[in-house]
């Protein structure tokens, strides 16, 4: 099954350049249905109004980290299923264990580029 891109993706990160990175990676490998917020609290509330196909969101985070974001989005019947990539600068063992735990279908460690990012959407929906 290859991945639909006009499927909308929310991209979340506390820090703007991070954001517009990833935005510009998304769009090299053709997708440009693309929302983003801040933190996971804000992510988490958008979330509830739109149906996305993806989330890309960073760990570390304030008010509410992505990890906290992931554990309640499979904690939710109506987006527990929704594919998850969790962005780190950290390659902690224990984070990814965290992560994997809590039902994360991807993980990234930055820096990366477009060609990691697809592979990384690519082990979650197969060829783009």
């Amino acid at each position: 099954m290859a991945v639909n891109k006009m499927m909308p993706i929310l991209i979340v990160d506390d820090y703007k350049t991070m954001l517009r990175i990833v935005r510009g990676l998304l769009n090299q490998i053709g997708f440009t249905n693309i929302d983003e917020a801040s933190d996971g609290a804000a992510a988490y509330q958008i979330i509830q109004k739109k149906p996305y196909g993806l989330v890309i969101s960073d760990w570390n985070m304030e008010p509410m980290s992505g990890y906290e974001l992931l554990k309640k989005i499979r904690a939710d019947d109506k987006t527990k299923m929704l594919p998850f990539i969790m962005v780190t600068a950290e390659s902690k063992t224990d984070n990814v264990i965290a992560a994997k735990q809590a039902g994360v279908s991807n993980y990234i460690v930055k820096p990366f580029n477009a060609e990691t990012l697809k592979s990384k959407i690519e082990a979650v929906f197969g060829p783009i």
